[in-house]
């Protein structure tokens, strides 16, 4: 009938309530939202949450629907699309270009695909998404030992330090500070490796191999991003600043992984959560409008206040003129603190 399904054990265990049902090399007719997905799409406009993952993402039209509802509710939520199905494989490049970000979602990914490709695949991922300047979290199974241990494996050291090193945005627990018995441990412990990683063998300043595409809408502010974070290099300089109200500044300077600080300013607070998200990229509202100039010393004598800039530093920073036309980043100042 139509409700029922037909099963055959291969290889018996214990089978706990509410699993999910993986069906490997299948086209899906069913929605990607559910009723119920619908109804915590709303709770989660309620309490205003910064990011909203949209899981077993197939096509980009997924990520158009749940952005219309959330738009239809006036919300500024950003959408996260989780890469767990090999129909998103095959349209991964639409996907990225749709959403605000994107998750490889290692677990159900391992399932519906052979598990020998997600090393690759994630590296692929990662590659994509920072050429398009969108944020990607590695997530599934990075310290799984620590639910029940206070030592990762050797592997899983490996595991997370790799993500780093590929590119990743982020890295995510799930099972291990959800239901582990040391959670505060396991993010001590995550965070040690990654900060190791970032100090030895990280590979810094990539605008090399990410320079700004000529067919690209956003070529001429994707341009002045990438000479900002050319000139922090050449310069030595010790913070580069961008000033955004759509996000986009922030995550295009972040995709760079320029080496040295990175803070952005937007007048969205919105944003300030939503951009942390960035590798590197520690926001900070202002919601002024003055002379450009005005804004740039406000700026540097904010973060010399809050001890991140000292007298002697050399800043790089990014903005738009004029200033009440909210333009796409159009200009770069370099200056040196008094």
């Amino acid at each position: 009938n139509d409700t029922d399904i037909r099963v055959e054990v291969m290889l018996g265990g214990t089978l706990l309530p509410k699993k999910g049902v993986n069906l490997p090399d299948s086209e899906l007719t069913m929605p990607s939202l559910t009723e119920k997905d619908i109804a915590d799409i709303q709770f989660c406009i309620e309490q205003q949450i910064d990011w909203l993952a949209l899981s077993f993402v197939r096509k980009v039209e997924d990520i158009k629907h749940l952005k219309q509802l959330l738009k239809e509710q006036e919300s500024k939520i950003k959408v996260i699309a989780k890469i767990e199905m090999p129909e998103a494989l095959r349209n991964l490049r639409d996907i990225v270009i749709e959403s605000d970000g994107v998750m490889v979602a290692r677990g159900d990914m391992g399932v519906e695909l052979p598990i020998e490709q997600v090393p690759v695949l994630q590296k692929d991922i990662i590659r994509k998404c920072m050429h398009r300047a969108k944020p990607v979290i590695v997530a599934t199974q990075m310290m799984e030992s620590m639910i029940e241990r206070t030592k990762p494996n050797r592997s899983e050291v490996s595991d997370v330090a790799n993500a780093v090193l590929e590119g990743a945005d982020a890295v995510m627990l799930s099972g291990e500070t959800a239901t582990g018995a040391y959670p505060q441990l396991v993010v001590e412990t995550m965070s040690k490796i990654i900060l190791e990683a970032e100090k030895t063998l990280y590979d810094y300043n990539r605008e090399d191999t990410l320079t700004p595409q000529p067919h690209s809408p956003s070529f001429l502010s994707d341009a002045v991003c990438y000479s900002a974070c050319k000139l922090a290099k050449d310069a030595h300089a010790n913070a580069l600043i961008g000033m955004t109200q759509s996000g986009y500044t922030g995550f295009m300077l972040s995709s760079f992984r320029p080496k040295c600080p990175l803070y952005v300013f937007s007048k969205e607070k919105s944003l300030i959560n939503q951009l942390s998200l960035s590798w590197g990229v520690r926001a900070f509202y202002y919601g002024e409008e003055v002379s450009l100039d005005d804004i740039i010393f406000d700026q540097i004598d904010i973060l010399k206040l809050r001890g991140f800039l000292h007298s002697g530093d050399v800043v790089v920073s990014t903005g738009s003129t004029p200033v009440k036309m909210h333009l796409p980043t159009n200009i770069i100042k370099i200056t040196r603190v008094e």
